[in-house]
């Protein structure tokens, strides 16, 4: 059985023959975001229906300042859920 400590070295291992590359070398350049302002129904949405399992969130003039993951999305539903069972 491997251990979480195996694995990590491994892992150690393959980073150590990266050949010098560099992290903007395998960055997504222009990455799907949403703004603080939209709606956590269309966030979800592109959560749901494509690969992405995270967002960046930017403000107005595009600065970084968070980012929604799809566990986000799970927890807010469920806190909705909640809310509306106890209403009832």
């Amino acid at each position: 059985m491997t251990t979480c400590v195996q694995t990590f070295n491994e892992v150690q291992k393959l980073l150590s023959k990266t050949n010098g590359k560099l992290v903007g070398d395998l960055m997504t350049p222009a990455p799907v975001v949403v703004r603080e302002s939209t709606n956590l129904e269309d966030a979800a949405r592109i959560l749901l229906e494509t690969k992405y399992r995270r967002l960046p969130v930017v403000d107005s003039e595009g600065k970084l300042v968070g980012i929604i993951t799809r566990g986000n999305v799970v927890r807010a539903a469920l806190q909705i859920k909640r809310a509306n069972e106890t209403k009832a």
